[in-house]
């Protein structure tokens, strides 16, 4: 890899990362010799995500049981990182949910509940993360979708947390300029996560990479513009959002 794309030495927090797209950055990462702080609310899963992290990479891996909703819990994700290894380079906001359902069926706990997760869990971590980031010139990746730029039917409260995800991005893009910190974002298609195979049934060995004219992508090769854009390679890069999709086939997905 060419050293201006290598994150080796690097210290990162990835939230939602026992799985799917955080769980390949977090491999990603590690393969490079970056020290990773992960984090799910299991502590089991993430543990042992943890665990099988470190012993397959050069770089190190611990897990922290962590709501990104809970402000003291987020506080102690990012203390954790700091005194194990000494410092914070790289944040991943990567924690999601959503679930299906009419605008007009969502209650206002559903509402909440997801925006929570997606939209303030951003807040908080990147909040407990400002001054760790700001002290060596740091990267924030924020991971939202192409529900935030083009409307999800049926998905009503993820698309609006995930297109807030991207004005965020751009906003703090331009407020932490100055401190020397870069926040960009990535804002997948279909990518064949364990979410995508639960709605839709799509499994990750079933996209073919070698398919130029296919829809779903892999968390791997999310995780690859994610290291991108926390590499120096992306230096001249902040408040940007990278979308990363196949070619959607309209007749047969209408809804892409």
């Amino acid at each position: 890899m060419p050293d201006q794309f290598s994150v080796d030495g690097d210290v990162a927090i990835v939230t939602g990362a026992s799985r799917g797209i955080g769980r390949a950055t977090a491999e990603a990462f590690a393969a490079d010799g970056v020290d990773v702080a992960i984090c799910s609310r299991d502590e089991s899963e993430i543990t042992t995500a943890a665990d099988e992290i470190s012993e397959a990479h050069p770089g190190d891996a611990v897990g922290v049981a962590c709501d990104v909703r809970d402000e003291d819990a987020v506080s102690a994700l990012v203390a954790a990182a700091v005194d194990e290894f000494d410092g914070l380079d790289v944040l991943v906001n990567n924690a999601g949910a959503s679930f299906m359902s009419s605008f007009t069926d969502i209650s206002p706990n559903g509402w909440e509940s997801v925006v929570d997760v997606n939209l303030t869990g951003t807040y908080n971590c990147t909040q407990a993360a400002a001054d760790e980031l700001a002290e060596g010139g740091g990267s924030v990746v924020n991971v939202a979708s192409v529900a935030g730029q083009d409307g999800a039917p049926y998905m009503s409260h993820y698309a609006a947390a995930k297109a807030a995800i991207i004005n965020l991005t751009k906003t703090l893009g331009y407020e932490w300029a100055g401190d020397g910190v870069r926040v960009n974002c990535v804002a997948p298609g279909y990518v064949a996560t364990p979410g995508l195979t639960s709605q839709m049934g799509i499994e990750a060995d079933d996209v073919d990479r070698e398919d130029p004219d296919r829809n779903v992508g892999t968390s791997d090769e999310i995780a690859d513009v994610v290291q991108f854009l926390a590499s120096e390679g992306a230096s001249f890069l902040t408040g940007e959002t990278i979308t990363p999709r196949g070619v959607p086939d309209i007749e047969e997905n209408p809804e892409l």
